[in-house]
């Protein structure tokens, strides 16, 4: 089935579903998404690719399979970062469960002016309840635009809200990104390395850095205002090596969220017209 470029995302409705079944029937937004992508065999280019807001386009295709699944229910409406499945989603025969039934029964019940609205944004944003607020790419373009210095001091700033003691620079790689050593309680020694660049941190990448922190550390820390690919995940927690924990630009924000750093907190409200829908017959 030849699909248009607005609704590629229905190949990820079946290994969505599938991966939520391994999992028990629930799962974070992010170990789903990932385990989707390999579910659906998405090639490393394919997920360097990135929007106009430097996010990753194949994972936003993700998130909007996610949101018709919830609108079909087949799974909930959690909005706290972890998603379930209904009985429905249980129960379906994904051998018979066809996509392009579910992608037309949303585009024919939802409301014009929702409808519009996705169309003009599917394919550079995510869903209204995944996606990341304006500020998120603001501050995505912020740290961007920081010289090195500035962004060597805030990387220490964030990482010892964030608990690290004795944070020190010991070197610039000259490629945009600095290398450190800190501290933590439950790890004497953390070997970091920051870059700045969009696209994707790849595994051969990885791997230069882990023999880099050989004998200095027991511990590694990747921390990169892009995105890492799933070969690069998977040699970061690879077996009988010293592991590496990966922060990409989403949980770099949500870091500076945490923290409230050069951040203002606010609250606001948008309506949910398709709540409404029941109530107006």
């Amino acid at each position: 089935m030849r699909q248009n470029k607005g609704s590629e995302f229905i190949r990820f409705f079946r290994p969505i579903i599938q991966v939520m079944r391994t999992l028990g029937g629930s799962g974070t937004a992010s170990e789903i998404v990932d385990r989707s992508l390999e579910v659906a065999q998405v090639t490393e280019a394919e997920q360097q690719a990135v929007n106009k807001n430097g996010l990753s386009r194949v994972k936003n295709q993700v998130h909007w399979a996610r949101q018709y699944l919830v609108w079909t229910g087949y799974l909930g409406s959690s909005k706290w970062g972890v998603w379930n499945l209904t009985d429905k989603g249980m129960s379906v025969d994904l051998s018979t469960l066809n996509a392009l039934d579910i992608f037309k029964s949303v585009q024919a019940n939802r409301p014009k002016k929702a409808k519009e609205s996705e169309g003009q944004q599917r394919d550079e944003d995510v869903p209204d309840e995944e996606k990341p607020k304006d500020h998120r790419a603001a501050l995505l373009e912020v740290l961007q635009s920081l010289p090195p210095s500035g962004f060597e001091r805030l990387t220490q700033r964030l990482l010892r809200e964030s608990g690290f003691q004795q944070v020190t620079v010991t070197g610039k790689s000259g490629d945009g990104g600095i290398d450190g050593i800190g501290t933590l309680k439950v790890n004497p020694f953390v070997s970091f390395q920051c870059k700045r660049y969009q696209g994707a941190v790849t595994p051969s990448q990885v791997r230069d850095f882990r023999g880099a922190m050989q004998g200095r550390a027991d511990k590694g820390l990747i921390i990169t205002t892009g995105t890492f690919t799933l070969d690069a995940k998977k040699e970061a927690r690879r077996d009988g090596v010293p592991p590496i924990e990966l922060v990409d630009g989403d949980t770099l924000v949500e870091m500076f969220e945490q923290h409230e750093l050069g951040l203002v907190p606010k609250r606001s409200y948008d309506i949910d017209e398709m709540f409404f829908q029941e109530y107006k017959n």
